[in-house]
């Protein structure tokens, strides 16, 4: 493990290898949900479903990857040159990066409803409340934090994404196999789940550390 750490480390080559670091760490090494435990409301009530929790996954991949690279150009190209004038970037950038996750999330809703009512429905009021997942905002946040910009930011917004969807499929199916399985009364339902979430939070620290950005 430490020898491999150390290899990806290591290496100094061009931007596709930094891009590719900045996948494996956002989807991994610091996943938003397993690791630092944003979108934990979506995550357990969607995943009771594979179907459903399938396609959440995917619409929080996309709504991710497209908010975080455009909240990115966004900060870099009008927040941060306003700063000259005396406009509070700081302050400001999360009232637009919620504006921009927002209009976003209401664009991709009615794509969903035109495309596949089935999924439309399954989602529910989880779909509108993309907006207010944290995992989400969290990740345009934690981004701003890093300095990511242009592709930087984007390969971010994916690997959040893409954490968060392998983090709420494996709930998923997981889930689906403890319906045969003998679980007690008093763990039925959120308990069990809560505490699935846990071995899987637990899990996913073995991979601290390899890949820092």
């Amino acid at each position: 493990m430490t020898f491999l750490a150390q290899s990806v480390t290591s290496i100094e080559a061009g931007p596709a290898i930094g891009l590719l670091t900045i996948l494996v760490s956002a989807a991994l090494t610091e996943n938003i949900l397993l690791t630092r435990f944003l979108g934990l409301c979506p995550f357990l009530a969607i995943s009771r479903n594979l179907k459903s929790a399938f396609g959440m996954g995917l619409a929080v991949i996309v709504v991710t990857t497209c908010t975080v690279w455009l909240n990115s150009l966004l900060y870099q190209h009008v927040l941060k040159p306003a700063e000259a004038y005396g406009v509070p970037a700081e302050s400001l950038k999360l009232i637009l990066f919620i504006v921009v996750i927002a209009a976003f999330v209401q664009l991709l809703e009615m794509v969903i409803e035109r495309i596949s009512l089935k999924l439309y429905f399954a989602l529910g009021i989880f779909l509108p409340l993309i907006t207010v997942n944290c995992a989400i905002l969290g990740a345009a946040l934690f981004m701003v934090n890093k300095g990511f910009t242009g592709l930087d930011a984007l390969m971010y917004g994916f690997g959040c994404g893409l954490g968060w969807f392998v983090a709420i499929v494996l709930m998923a199916g997981i889930r689906w196999k403890l319906r045969k399985a003998r679980v007690p009364a008093a763990l039925e339902g959120p308990g069990i789940a809560l505490i699935v979430a846990g071995i899987m939070a637990m899990a996913f620290v073995i991979f601290t550390g390899m890949i820092k950005t």
